[in-house]
């Protein structure tokens, strides 16, 4: 991986010297980073390499719950409408509905919490299916999210990797971190050109807006508010914040050499900071809790440094 200088930002001369720590943890990790925090009352905020697209995994499902929260607020869709789901036309996951193995019936609103609680892609690439890729790209086109792009359904990663590795899971880790240092992606979906991609700044924005009513309608961001609040995943942003006077509303996103977290963190003091954590790792290795908790400790220590 290059050893190039980052691109910091930072609000204030104070706030450089920790951007620059956890960019330099990270890459003692063998983690490529992109960090950014804001506090969204005072805009305050510190990261680096904050305006590079990359493929979101899972944290795309925040944009298109928004999406489908906006359509059932606005009467497109109904929340209490059935779909049947059959597994063996579904998408591969070990949580939700992915997981089962049986057909299930499920309203579109409790797809919406199947997505955004326990991440189910089965659940995700249904709801991706009743807005269509174009109609999710004509919502981020009116919300004015420029730095957000969907091309596929979350299936299409798993069938990229497996096209090029087979069920070799070792090959495509190795594939899809050589390609990083080559800037060649031999799975398509890993490519910023083809994937669903989006930046730190962008997803740091999207959240901003959410919480503060700014985007959709307010029956829309006030329920994905309540839906990311539920993620049961704790191990990254959460990891060092969890109290009883701080809240972590997030999504993760892994797949292959990706860990990512998005979420607000909240006190009751009334702080409230934005965090998007983007990682690629040169790790071959499916499970990285150093840097699960890397991004966990860079959460805990921009929100201090950014509380009012």
């Amino acid at each position: 991986m290059s050893e190039r200088q980052p691109a910091y930002v930072a609000s204030s001369p104070e706030l450089l010297p920790l951007a620059e720590s956890v960019a330099t943890g990270w890459r003692r990790l063998g983690v490529q980073g992109h960090l950014l925090a804001r506090n969204v009352d005072t805009g305050e905020q510190l990261g680096f390499d904050v305006a590079t697209p990359v493929p979101m995994a899972s944290v795309a499902k925040v944009p298109l719950g928004l999406a489908v929260l906006e359509r059932i607020a606005t009467g497109g869709l109904d929340a209490a409408r059935q779909i049947t789901i059959d597994p063996a036309d579904g998408s591969f996951g070990s949580t939700g509905i992915a997981a089962y193995r049986h057909p299930a019936t499920v309203a579109v609103g409790d797809l919406v919490y199947q997505m955004l609680s326990v991440s189910d892609n089965a659940a995700a690439d249904t709801l991706l299916d009743l807005v269509g890729v174009d109609g999710m790209q004509q919502s981020l086109r009116e919300w004015g999210c420029t730095g957000i792009r969907f091309r596929h359904r979350m299936q299409r990663m798993y069938d990229c990797a497996a096209g090029v590795a087979g069920d070799d899971f070792g090959l495509a880790m190795e594939l899809a971190i050589t390609s990083e240092s080559t800037g060649h992606h031999v799975i398509e979906t890993l490519d910023p050109a083809q994937g669903n991609v989006a930046s730190a700044a962008a997803l740091v924005d999207l959240l901003q807006r959410v919480w503060l009513d700014q985007i959709a309608v307010p029956a829309a961001t006030a329920e994905l508010r309540r839906l990311m609040s539920l993620q049961v995943f704790t191990f990254r942003l959460s990891a060092d914040l969890r109290s009883d006077t701080v809240r972590v509303s997030g999504k993760t996103g892994s797949f292959l050499h990706l860990r990512h977290e998005i979420g607000m963190v909240e006190a009751e003091s009334g702080d409230r900071v934005a965090i998007a954590a983007l990682t690629r790792s040169t790790r071959r290795a499916k499970v990285a809790h150093d840097v699960d908790l890397a991004i966990g400790a860079a959460a805990r220590s921009a929100f201090e440094a950014l509380r009012r």
